[in-house]
């Protein structure tokens, strides 16, 4: 995970204060690139622990498009508690809008677009397409959100290696990336995505591509106030872990389609995870980081 950790060392050594809508200050960078080859393992942090079962569930949640957090606190997965009303639902919650798009209709009137479906189809179809892509910026619900989406859009890619094979690569467009906490998660997520959609279109996983628009680690207020908000000691230990080997992700050959993924929805933890199975993660200890809401 060299990438993930340069991007750390950039945000810290370049990085600015910023004030934010969290009350908690920033060292923050602008425009931050890199690429990571599904090919040399998958992309899980080493440098400290990450919960594989939160990942995994949190995006089985996205793709059934649902907005309630049952699901996620069925698996004791507690991430998206904060932002929930007081029905238990996020209205902003990414496979919302990844699953039904507001649109309106020829004669105008309200609809919704399946955008995971579309791209599937036209995938299948068309695999040289460039307009594989899912957004979950909807601006009727961006702009008012209390948590808009963070990782706003995302682009699957083919391409062709010298050898005359296809690969399928995904970009994340992301507007604003918590270093600490959320960006381990954003690059596991993803590249999960991207390991789905190579199951389900036939076409070999091949990078998983990312940019980060702000990309920030919260840190403490100049007077040393909020201090147990600061992330960068967490960081600087990381930076001085020697990163090890990649896992390995097994998906259960009986997840072949989309709607092979329904039955999940309703089995539990240990059965879910037995469909994603990991081998060799062994990561340094976890380093806790608390949130800023």
């Amino acid at each position: 995970m060299k990438a993930y950790l340069e991007l750390v060392e950039e945000v810290l050594k370049k990085g600015t204060r910023r004030e934010n809508r969290t009350g908690v200050d920033t060292i923050s960078t602008f425009n931050h690139n890199y690429e990571i080859p599904l090919s040399e393992g998958f992309p899980l942090l080493t440098t400290k622990d990450i919960s594989w079962k939160n990942i995994v569930v949190e995006n089985l949640w996205f793709l059934s498009g649902n907005t309630d957090i049952g699901l996620l606190k069925k698996h004791d997965c507690k991430f998206w508690d904060p932002w929930a009303d007081e029905q238990g639902r996020v209205p902003s919650a990414y496979g919302n809008f990844w699953r039904h798009f507001p649109v309106h209709d020829q004669e105008g009137r309200a609809a919704y677009n399946d955008q995971v479906r579309w791209v599937l189809d036209e995938l299948k179809r068309n695999p040289m397409s460039r307009r594989l892509l899912v957004s979950a910026w909807a601006p009727g619900n961006a702009q008012t959100s209390k948590l808009p989406p963070c990782h706003a859009l995302w682009v699957l890619n083919v391409q062709v290696d010298p050898r005359g094979e296809q690969h399928l690569n995904l970009h994340l467009t992301q507007r604003s990336a918590d270093v600490a906490l959320g960006v381990p998660y954003n690059i596991a997520g993803y590249a999960l995505l991207l390991e789905l959609f190579a199951r389900f279109s036939g076409i070999k996983a091949g990078i998983f591509a990312h940019t980060v628009i702000d990309a920030h680690v919260y840190t403490k207020k100049p007077d040393g106030s909020m201090f147990e908000y600061d992330h960068v000691p967490g960081l600087e230990l990381q930076l001085q872990r020697k990163p090890r080997p990649l896992p390995r992700l097994e998906i259960h050959p009986s997840i072949k389609q989309l709607d092979d993924l329904l039955p999940l929805l309703q089995a539990d933890t240990k059965t879910v995870l037995e469909h994603f199975k990991l081998s060799g993660y062994d990561p340094h200890p976890a380093i806790k980081f608390k949130v800023a809401v």
